[in-house]
């Protein structure tokens, strides 16, 4: 049984949207600066986000996609907005990876965190026809052909990173190719540019249905609900969880009540029925924790990173 917003049933019934003329901030729209490419989780989920938020906000929250370079020229852009509330983007564990390994000399201190919205469960997607139709196959197969299953990925990045953990979790080599987005390394996985590749249920679950991809295992900590009969990696005997978390930043400096107002706004739909369900079906859970929360995981985060990037250097 997948974890989903705590208090779910009093609080949907409480939560009452916020009136814009309430309140000093927000006046106008916020701009919401996404990092990736349209089409993959990332988009996928903060549209849910941005599609979703406005009662409780009180305004729009136009999402303007700025890909490249692992995430980081969007944030990069973000990062030298003016600190006034009207701007916000969103990191994953991408950002803390790409601090680490040089990709970036921006760091997740560069923000105010402001809430930890949803985490997604990775998963290790094929090509339909591949002479592997379940994971132990592909060990077995991987094992007997070392370093000639390419496996696309954001190279620096998460999923870089995840497919290094299963590689050293089940001794195999791959040749990595990198691409910006999962949109992206999905669509060269259909195209067979690629043997497997790190995905998500948004990106890659109707190439599933459509019979294009399969997917080989999955990261989640059970088995999740939109693909039970997808084996996870614990089940397969790795002690591996393997997801993506995502959250909403402000440029640093961002005035309190613009914090305090977003934030509230954001626990508001973190509540809301249909928020929920739309994360749901798009394969994450809805994960919320407030500032100070979401700033303690960032940090803790952090830490992990550093002592697992080592294996990303170049």
């Amino acid at each position: 049984m997948q974890k989903f917003a705590a208090g779910l049933g009093a609080a949907v019934a409480l939560a009452a949207p916020v009136s814009a003329t309430a309140q000093d901030y927000p006046e106008r729209p916020v701009e919401f600066i996404v990092p990736w490419s349209p089409g993959g989780g990332s988009d996928t989920l903060m549209r849910i986000v941005s599609n979703n938020v406005q009662p409780y906000l009180g305004v729009e929250m136009p999402v303007i996609n700025m890909p490249g370079v692992g995430g980081t020229v969007g944030l990069t852009e973000a990062s030298r907005r003016d600190a006034d509330g009207y701007t916000i983007s969103q990191v994953h564990e991408g950002l803390l990876t790409a601090s680490e390994t040089g990709l970036t000399d921006l760091t997740w201190q560069d923000f105010d965190p402001i809430a930890l919205m949803t985490a997604s469960p990775q998963y290790l997607v094929a090509q339909a026809d591949a002479p592997y139709d379940n994971f132990e196959s592909f060990v077995t197969y991987a094992q007997e052909n070392p370093g000639e299953v390419t496996m696309g990925v954001t190279l620096g990045g998460v999923p870089h990173l995840h497919a290094a953990m299963i590689e050293e979790a089940f001794d195999l080599e791959f040749s990595y190719v990198g691409y910006e987005g999962t949109g992206e390394r999905i669509r060269a996985l259909v195209g067979g540019n690629l043997d497997v590749a790190i995905g998500d249920i948004a990106s890659s679950q109707q190439f599933v249905e459509n019979g294009d991809l399969q997917f080989l295992a999955v990261g989640s900590a059970e088995p999740m609900e939109q693909t039970p009969d997808v084996p996870t990696f614990n089940e397969l005997g790795a002690d591996l969880e393997l997801a993506v978390t995502r959250g909403i930043v402000m440029p640093k400096g961002a005035p309190e009540e613009a914090r305090n107002t977003l934030e509230s706004a954001l626990q508001e739909l973190s509540q809301d029925e249909t928020f929920i369900e739309q994360v749901n079906n798009a394969g994450a859970q809805v994960d919320f924790r407030g500032q100070d929360d979401y700033a303690s995981y960032l940090g803790n985060l952090s830490e992990t990173v550093s002592r697992l990037s080592s294996v990303l250097a170049p």
